[in-house]
This record gives C-alpha cells, structure tokens and sequence, in this order.
C-alpha cells in the first residue's frame, strides 16, 4: 500500500470538540482500510486567507498532518466524507514518495557526470 500524508486544518474549537474531530477522522480512516502511522499536531494558526466553509468564515484553524498507509481507491471517498465534515476547513491528501538510500545517491557523484574535471 502507497504511504500517504494528510493535512487537516480543522476549525478553531475547544480541545474536546477538536479531540472528537480527529479521533472521527482517524476511525474514517481505519474503517475504510487504512493504517494510521502517525498524527501530528501543528497547533492553531492564521489561515493564509479566510476560508469560507459550511456557511462559516475562518481566520484561524488548527492544523494536524496524519501520516498513513492506504490502497488509493479510497482516496476519493475519504475526501468526499472530510468535505462534509462540518468541523474540517480543508483536507488535503498528499502521496509520499519512498524514501532515496543515501548510499545509492551522491549529490558529489551526480555533479562528476556533468563536470569530469571535478575528478
């Protein structure tokens, strides 16, 4: 399964109603298959621009990355659940790429290709 990254800005609410939207968007997550790795909290900050959602206005958001594991045919309904979601500003959902080995990759080798008198 393809490792992927999501960025949740939630709006601005106390910490138990904030608790109950993550702990809704991480049972979402695991009912349609998907393995949560990690949940990250950025805390509350400005929006770069006020976002209008739901028939509310928001300047301010708290803003979560979950990292998780998932087959991608699940992607769309996810999103489509989290755009109803009266609590969520906006979600965005981003593919993590493998990580590079560094013994495999040289940034000094790479530039030798292109410039052989660095040798």
């Amino acid at each position: 399964m393809p490792r992927y990254e999501l960025a949740l800005i939630l709006k601005t609410m106390q910490r138990p109603e904030t608790a109950a939207a993550l702990r809704r968007t991480m049972e979402t997550l695991m009912e349609r298959g998907a393995v949560v790795r990690d949940l990250e909290n950025l805390g509350e900050r400005l929006l770069p621009y006020t976002m209008t959602k739901h028939n509310q206005n928001h300047k301010q958001g708290s803003y979560f990355l979950i990292d998780f594991y998932s087959a991608p045919n699940i992607l769309t309904g996810l999103l489509n659940h989290l755009h109803r979601d009266v609590d969520v500003v906006r979600p965005t959902v981003l593919k993590k790429d493998a990580p590079l080995s560094s013994s495999n990759c040289c940034v000094h080798s790479k530039l030798k290709v292109f410039n052989p008198s660095m040798m």
